[in-house]
């Protein structure tokens, strides 16, 4: 006899604005529970000092994390110049100081070295593996070590404001990106040394700041139903991918993995010039049914929502 999940059948995104201080893992954790959802994910962790938009992943939504994670990310973010970190954020120690003071100027003259594609070291304190290891575990341990480059994509660079003490900025940029080795990189640029201060994070794959709802207003809220009114369908996480709409006969192949023909030329032209192996969403009645893959003529289910 197979065993009942626990929790109840809820699928979506909810979109939280982080608070200081909150874990990510946490943050979903608390949200599937206030759900009574039968699991939860989140697409794309916060470091504890952030605030700003945690996209968490409730039910089969679960199954679009990738997609979210993979999204371009948007933060803003605040440097204090003439001090370096271990942690190159402001929860860290101290390292090493600098008396120098960049200019506005110095500041935009540095910031083209950071646009388009870049090389990034990460920052020591990362979950970035080393030999098996996470690499902020071998900074805690005091353990000699060194990180990679790795190729990143800067979008977007905006300078905000600027002091001599600080300065803050806005960039889009690929997963994966650290905002705390950008700020280290740019005072380094300047002639100076640098740490972040304060980080938000505006956007994530397609979810933005607007649609974000706090943590402690759910609370409040309470109660599932009423909860329901902050919940965004599994779908909204594929935005971009192009979308095909079934009957419900090929929609029940679909869900039995079973391919199906591209047949209707409505279907035909929407596709046409995608490459193979492309992505496609399935929906049936407008509902999320699958993700798909267009191969000679076909569609091939290769996810299956149980919506």
């Amino acid at each position: 006899m197979a065993r009942r999940k626990r929790g109840q059948p809820v699928h979506g995104w909810v979109i939280i604005d982080k608070s200081t201080g909150l874990q990510s893992t946490e943050t979903a954790n608390r949200v599937r529970r206030l759900f009574d959802a039968q699991k939860a994910g989140h697409g794309g962790t916060l470091d504890p000092l952030a605030t700003g938009v945690l996209a968490v992943a409730l039910g089969e939504a679960t199954k679009t994390v990738p997609y979210v994670m993979d999204g371009l990310k948007t933060y803003q973010f605040t440097v204090a110049f003439g001090a370096a970190t271990d942690s190159d954020d402001v929860e860290g120690d101290v390292i090493d100081t600098s008396d120098h003071r960049p200019t506005e100027a110095d500041v935009r003259a540095a910031m083209s070295g950071f646009l388009g594609d870049i090389m990034q070291v990460p920052p020591r304190v990362s979950a970035i593996k080393v030999d098996g290891e996470r690499a902020y575990d071998l900074a805690r341990d005091g353990e000699d070590f060194e990180l990679a480059a790795r190729p990143m994509t800067v979008y977007r660079l905006e300078l905000l404001e600027c002091s001599p003490e600080a300065a803050r900025f806005e960039v889009e940029a690929t997963k994966g990106f650290y905002v705390r080795a950008l700020a280290r990189d740019i005072a380094l640029a300047c002639g100076t040394l640098g740490h972040v201060t304060s980080l938000r994070r505006l956007a994530t794959g397609p979810f933005q700041e607007s649609q974000a709802v706090s943590l402690e207003k759910l609370e409040e809220v309470g109660q599932e139903s009423a909860l329901i009114e902050f919940l965004t369908g599994p779908i909204h996480a594929l935005a971009g991918i192009p979308a095909v709409e079934l009957e419900p006969a090929e929609a029940a192949r679909i869900r039995n993995g079973n391919p199906v023909s591209l047949v209707r030329r409505s279907q035909i032209d929407k596709l046409g010039d995608l490459d193979l192996d492309s992505e496609v969403v399935l929906t049936v009645q407008g509902q999320l049914l699958a993700l798909a893959r267009f191969e000679a003529g076909q569609l091939q289910p290769f996810r299956v929502f149980n919506l």
